[in-house]
């Protein structure tokens, strides 16, 4: 099976494209690493020193592409290079390869060549010393620790750069996501809140509009329609008000992220419930619990009681309703129930989306929701329950 190596980088065919022209150069000019009556030159003479100019310029296309292969070859290269009346040019190209495998090689390749060429560097140095005892065998060490070490340890130095700079590229992206993630969670979680606020302060009076209107169209009687648009007109007056609070909020830049100082809490209960017996509702209220609770808890037990008002308003039918407030065990147990059965008379569509904010605001509070018909005795009721917890809960935070 054919091994088919892999297309060299443009970089590296000009390094070594350079590398041979500048070794031919110098061997048209006759100039060698040594005299040809060196006792290492086996091979004198001009013409055997091309043979590993041309090796190790082709060594250089590998250099990225397969630098282990590479290097490899270099070596065996350069052994026949030494032999020879040698090259300058031969000896540069082959430190290039050192330093190219540790800077593109394997990690391990690259750890493992420097070490090998740092233990020879010491070993070139110590042991021919040690035998010789002559000050210029250390030249020996100098010359491996130039032409092998100082090219690996360079490589490696510019390696853990490279890699610091990839680390620190990746950290900062994954820095720029979380902060995207966050950003994106925040504004989800914001629009989720506005909705329902909009949801819980609005639905109430347009709800009871709705059906006080119908009221007055279907019924050919002047005094329903005139109690009708009596109702109509207070809960206009009051919707139009929570709309320029709601709208306050958002275009108070400094306060985006506090609940408003006017935020309903449990005190306006016998106010709401009085609102919704006006509206038509037959409502009792028993409420036992704190004077000062945390205010999401307070919010979120008034947006609830609220929002089955008004869910009673448009979809029960006639009866009582009860809301019940409880504090126990460090939680506030919230109860609402109405009439569930057909019914006669006006009613205002609905969307569930009320449902959705209560099940939401519970969760916020890491409480318990649930909603929905039960039978008691002949009755059937809808039932609303709800637990929040009081403790470990913020005084300050929002539901």
């Amino acid at each position: 099976m054919a091994v088919t190596l892999p297309r060299p980088h443009r970089d590296d065919v000009r390094i070594a494209l350079a590398g041979l022209l500048g070794g031919l150069l110098l061997w048209g000019a006759g100039l060698g690493s040594r005299r040809a009556d060196d006792p290492v030159v086996l091979w004198p003479g001009h013409w055997p020193i091309l043979l590993p100019l041309a090796v190790m310029s082709a060594c250089e296309l590998l250099r990225r592409a397969r630098p282990r292969t590479g290097l490899l070859i270099g070596v065996a290269a350069l052994t026949l290079d030494t032999l020879t009346q040698g090259n300058l040019v031969t000896v540069v190209m082959f430190t290039d390869l050192m330093y190219a495998t540790v800077l593109y090689g394997p990690p391990a390749t690259a750890r493992r060549v420097l070490w090998i060429s740092g233990l020879l560097t010491v070993v070139a140095t110590v042991v021919p010393f040690a035998i010789r005892r002559v000050p210029e065998t250390l030249l020996i060490g100098v010359v491996i620790g130039i032409v092998a070490f100082t090219p690996a340890a360079t490589g490696w130095i510019v390696r853990n750069h490279r890699d610091t700079a990839v680390a620190e590229r990746l950290r900062a992206e994954q820095t720029a996501l979380l902060a995207e993630m966050d950003r994106a969670q925040a504004v989800t979680a914001e629009r989720a809140r506005m909705a329902r606020e909009l949801h819980d302060m609005v639905a109430n009076h347009l709800s009871a509009i709705a059906i006080h209107s119908t009221a007055a169209l279907s019924l050919d009687d002047p005094k329903t329609s005139q109690d009708a648009l009596a109702v109509i007109r207070e809960n206009s007056v009051e919707g139009l008000a929570e709309m320029r609070r709601l709208i306050g909020i958002l275009r108070d830049d400094s306060g985006g992220d506090r609940e408003p100082a006017a935020a309903p809490t449990l005190a306006g209960l016998e106010a709401l419930t009085e609102g919704a017996r006006t509206n038509g509702l037959d409502v009792t209220l028993d409420a036992t619990h704190d004077s000062r609770l945390p205010a999401p808890v307070e919010l979120a037990a008034y947006r609830i009681v609220q929002e089955s008002l008004t869910n009673a308003l448009k979809h029960s039918s006639p009866g009582r309703v009860t809301v019940a407030l409880a504090q126990l065990d460090g939680s506030l147990s919230v109860r609402v129930t109405s009439p569930c059965g057909d019914r006669k008379g006006p009613r205002a569509p609905g969307s569930g989306a009320g449902l959705v904010g209560m099940a939401e605001r519970v969760a916020l509070l890491d409480g318990t929701f649930e909603a929905g018909p039960e039978n008691s005795g002949q009755d059937k009721l809808w039932i609303v329950r709800a637990t929040l917890p009081i403790k470990g809960t913020s005084h300050g935070g929002t539901a």
